[in-house]
């Protein structure tokens, strides 16, 4: 057989990821407040994007079943027919950036701040400024002006400035403030400082005694038990600071793994005291702050912005709509173009049609998003309306594929589509990814959701009392009584994922209360 070189054609099919799918792919599985961040540098890289001001009104969508809810045995209709096709906001007449306050009737200012402005009231616009700021509070002079001041919230102080003003009003010496200052400099978020003492001293080239003795002086700062080794200590100074860390709290400290454990006779043994006396004291030791830097210096959470939101129709079924408030809407324009491009380079003509395809990709790749969701949502809320009509014991077993299959899509892609994306029920807020549950096998071979097994636990140990605790058996015996095939491994790791105690410790808790 000759060796050579020689010429063949081959027809080969490849997916060639280019930057716009890439870029189509990112989105679907950005969060709304990734998706706005995306689009601010979209909007300050290119110049043939902006944003569309034009009206913020959104048509109201097709229904989300055309049948009744209440009808669960019904035939559940095609996912074309709940999403329609037009999805996307159309221009509206209030712009987004409408400014209400311009929109405010002076008419009706009168039966608040007393200005009348109707016929035969006498006033004037001299009298409308005089009212205007002492009885209505417009003004930045006089006492409306001081009270509006007032009024602002001030910047809370940040919890080292707040320990910096302690430590520089309780010591006096220099280097016992530069030992603190160190200790401020090391204190974790949650109130502990985990270096040693000695090991402070040794960078510091000061006595350990010393450093010990600042800390535990620290220790007495506001928020009490701050500066911390461990929980003992933290626990032990909020103690001794009102006045109740007596030796028996003391033998309860050392032994608070014992606690944990709900090990109640042999506490009772260890600081010689009775049951009663013991559950004081393990109620002051719950009324204590074992995080006492927790909190402090956070930053306010951002609230939720559902992506869609459903509510009730008038016949039974429900509708979907996005939310207008995290769908970015942009133009191109298409005019600004045209316009520079005819007298440009061809450096600036090349640029100008990059940049003017690459916002035209942009826009069709919102649009292709927002059908997605609301198409994937109306399919799995669909699948989920007893969760709708009767609660979360209700809730079907649920997976990827069926979803996929029945709106012809990849799994990946579903997958994408409920990751990060929130919707609004009448039942509360919650992410798409919740409605996903494992089946679990019934009695009678119907299979039931995974969540609504966990919440039914839940249930049952909630209502229990002292006197009949139920075990991990008890709990598999009354769902099976319901018709859930449930082993009892599965019933403790749900209940351990709940963060719900074993029977025996929930057993000596309610003795303890009771």
């Amino acid at each position: 057989m000759a060796l050579g070189p020689r010429l063949e054609l081959r027809h080969t099919q490849t997916l060639v990821m280019t930057p716009q799918l890439r870029q189509a792919i990112k989105l679907l599985q950005f969060s709304n407040l990734e998706v706005a961040a995306f689009v601010e540098e979209e909007l300050e890289r290119n110049p043939l994007l902006e944003r569309d001001e034009r009206g913020d009104t959104m048509p109201e969508l097709a229904a989300l079943d055309q049948r009744p809810l209440r009808d669960t045995a019904a035939e559940p209709m095609a996912t074309d027919l709940l999403v329609g096709s037009d999805t996307l906001p159309d221009a509206g007449a209030t712009p987004l950036d409408a400014d209400h306050a311009e929109q405010f009737d002076v008419s009706g200012y009168d039966a608040v701040g007393g200005i009348d402005t109707g016929p035969g009231s006498g006033g004037s616009g001299q009298a409308m400024g005089e009212d205007w700021g002492p009885k209505g509070g417009g003004g930045l002079d006089g006492e409306a002006g001081a009270s509006f001041i007032d009024s602002l919230a001030d910047t809370p102080r940040s919890l080292r400035d707040h320990l910096g003003e302690q430590l520089r009003l309780g010591l006096e010496d220099p280097v016992d403030r530069l030992i603190g200052a160190h200790l401020i400099a090391l204190l974790e978020p949650a109130g502990r400082v985990s270096i040693d003492d000695a090991a402070l001293a040794r960078a510091l080239g000061v006595a350990t005694g010393r450093v010990a003795a600042v800390r535990a002086r620290m220790m007495r700062f506001d928020p009490v038990g701050l500066f911390a080794r461990d929980l003992r200590e933290c626990l032990a100074a909020q103690l001794a600071e009102l006045n109740r860390l007596d030796p028996c709290m003391e033998i309860l400290l050392d032994n608070l793994e014992l606690l944990g454990r709900r090990e109640m006779k042999r506490l009772q043994a260890l600081c010689g005291v009775d049951a009663e006396d013991l559950a004081d004291m393990v109620a002051e030791i719950r009324a204590l702050d074992p995080k006492p830097g927790a909190g402090h210096d956070t930053a306010p959470p951002q609230p939720i912005l559902p992506d869609v939101l459903m509510r009730p129709g008038l016949n039974g079924d429900w509708i979907l709509e996005l939310n207008p408030d995290t769908m970015p809407r942009l133009l191109v324009s298409e005019a600004f173009h045209a316009k520079v491009s005819l007298n440009a380079a061809r450096e600036d003509r090349l640029f100008l049609s990059e940049r003017l395809a690459s916002a035209n990709w942009l826009v069709k790749s919102l649009q292709q998003r927002a059908q997605t969701i609301l198409k994937v949502a109306g399919e799995v809320m669909r699948r989920q309306d007893g969760f709708l009509l009767r609660g979360v014991g209700h809730l079907r077993p649920l997976i990827l594929r069926d979803i996929a299959e029945a709106v012809e899509m990849h799994e990946s892609t579903v997958s994408r589509v409920t990751a990060n994306k929130y919707i609004s029920t009448p039942r509360g807020l919650f992410e798409l990814k919740y409605f996903f549950t494992t089946a679990i096998a019934g009695v009678t071979g119907e299979s039931h959701s995974a969540e609504a097994v966990r919440h039914r636990i839940r249930g049952m140990i909630a209502a229990e009392d002292a006197i009949s605790v139920l075990s991990d058996d008890a709990i598999v015996a009354a769902l099976r009584r319901e018709g859930v095939d449930i082993a009892r491994r599965t019933v403790a790791k749900y209940r351990e994922a709940l963060r719900i105690p074993s029977s025996v410790q929930r057993k000596r808790e309610k003795a303890i209360s009771a």
